[in-house]
């Protein structure tokens, strides 16, 4: 087992290059990005971070290799990914699956089918090995790494994630997934995902990711970047569960071309404090980006998600939709930002956002930032704040429903449209993981 832990430093940062046999541009890279996050402080918007950055550990090989069969992957690890679900999902609905515990993915696999398509479904790291031209042409683009703090630790420790090519005019049939496992005490977790979605093609990917509850902090901050090149579609499914210890930073960022789409299907169950705001940079006429979201904040824990949509052509529209749950004196607020650019005339944009409050001690906030640089364009944003009904609740419960069951049942319906958007087993499992909330 390979371990980087505690006081991260240049040498360490070194380290993990080494251990991943990387090319000397990506070590000075990473030497580039650490220097800059040692300069940079904490986000200056959303909640207070205090992060101890001597507390995690930063790198942790648990295998030699990836494997392609789940009969060679260590005995507990594969027991963890069979009890979350994953090994089912991956023979019933999956056309391909990767699986990451701690910092590195332990089993990939992918139909025949994609491969003879010259689809490519990997690891960021072996797409580094296999494709530098193509990792090199994206890598770093999108997301840059001097962006804020989280970038810069990201680029500078990153391991893992996932790389997804698809050719021009291609249709993958069934969604690939992505699955992400913290599982052990003051892990960081930093993986980074690349997905290029060609000319006319049609891409599905699912995340998910898990982490047991311990009784000190772990940090999950992943960069992903995606582009979608001209009449292209891509759809981004995440459901995160993340233990109440954790804090999630991520930043998601998609680019879409002429007549493409990018759809983020973004559910926030679990962590302590949850920052992420999926954005679609609206590049080519006619590009269309939509976000749906949930976030539940329940006790000690803080959901401040949204999107950001980016109009830089005319004939560009955008669609946010965001639901939010506090309760147990949780925090659950919507943070966004729509900017319809001068050159982005005729386009369209609407934000929807509605929260339910479920006590007395929970909180909720809608802080919006909506620019609109020309006279041909609209954009509409509406937001409702509300406590669960009393006179839905009398109506349930006059019919034999008890209270708790009638505010389960409410607050399922709330959750309706987000739900419609899922795949049948996501749907199943977010219906399981929010009545054990409630």
């Amino acid at each position: 087992m390979k371990t980087i832990s505690k006081s991260l430093n240049d040498e360490k940062v070194r380290k993990i290059s080494e251990y991943k046999h990387e090319p000397e541009w990506m070590t000075d890279f990473r030497l580039q990005a650490y220097q800059k996050f040692e300069e940079l402080k904490n986000p200056t918007f959303g909640p207070p971070l205090s992060i101890d950055f001597n507390l995690f550990t930063y790198y942790k090989k648990v295998t030699d290799s990836v494997k392609n069969n789940w009969k060679d992957v260590k005995k507990d690890i594969q027991e963890t990914f069979c009890q979350i679900g994953l090994i089912d999902s991956e023979k019933k609905y999956l056309d391909g699956v990767g699986a990451q515990f701690e910092s590195e993915v332990v089993y990939h696999n992918m139909i025949q089918e994609l491969a003879d398509k010259k689809v490519i479904f990997c690891d960021t790291d072996t797409a580094l090995k296999e494709y530098p031209d193509l990792f090199k042409k994206y890598f770093n683009q999108l997301v840059k790494y001097d962006e804020n703090k989280y970038t810069a630790l990201n680029s500078a420790v990153w391991s893992g994630g996932t790389f997804i090519y698809v050719p021009p005019h291609t249709k993958i049939d069934r969604p690939l997934q992505s699955y992400f496992r913290i599982n052990s005490k003051n892990m960081g977790q930093f993986e980074r995902t690349l997905i290029i979605v060609d000319e006319g093609s049609e891409l599905h990917y699912m995340e998910g990711c898990t982490a047991p509850t311990y009784t000190s902090d772990s940090l999950h901050a992943a960069v992903v970047e995606i582009y979608v090149g001209k009449n292209a579609k891509c759809r981004y499914t995440t459901i995160q569960n993340w233990s109440s210890d954790v804090y999630n930073l991520v930043t998601k960022r998609a680019i879409v071309e002429e007549n493409g789409l990018m759809e983020w299907i973004d559910g926030n169950i679990g962590s302590k404090i949850n920052m992420k705001y999926p954005c679609c940079i609206l590049n080519g006429r006619g590009a269309k980006g939509n976000c749906i979201s949930i976030a539940v904040a329940t006790e000690n824990q803080i959901q401040d998600t949204g999107a950001k949509m980016i109009h830089l052509a005319p004939e560009t529209t955008s669609n946010i939709i965001s639901k939010s749950i506090a309760a147990k004196g949780g925090n659950a607020s919507y943070r966004g930002t729509v900017h319809i650019h001068k050159k982005a005339k005729n386009s369209y944009a609407t934000v929807k956002c509605d929260t339910i409050i479920v006590d007395d001690i929970s909180k909720s906030d809608t802080i919006p930032k909506n620019i609109v640089g020309n006279d041909s364009s609209f954009l509409e944003h509406e937001a409702t704040v509300s406590k669960i009904s009393k006179e839905k609740l009398f109506y349930l419960m006059s019919r034999g429903i008890s209270e708790e069951k009638a505010k389960e049942l409410i607050i399922m319906g709330f959750m309706d449209r987000f739900r419609e958007e899922l795949p049948m087993e996501y749907a199943v499992e977010l219906n399981h993981l929010l009545k054990n909330y409630f």
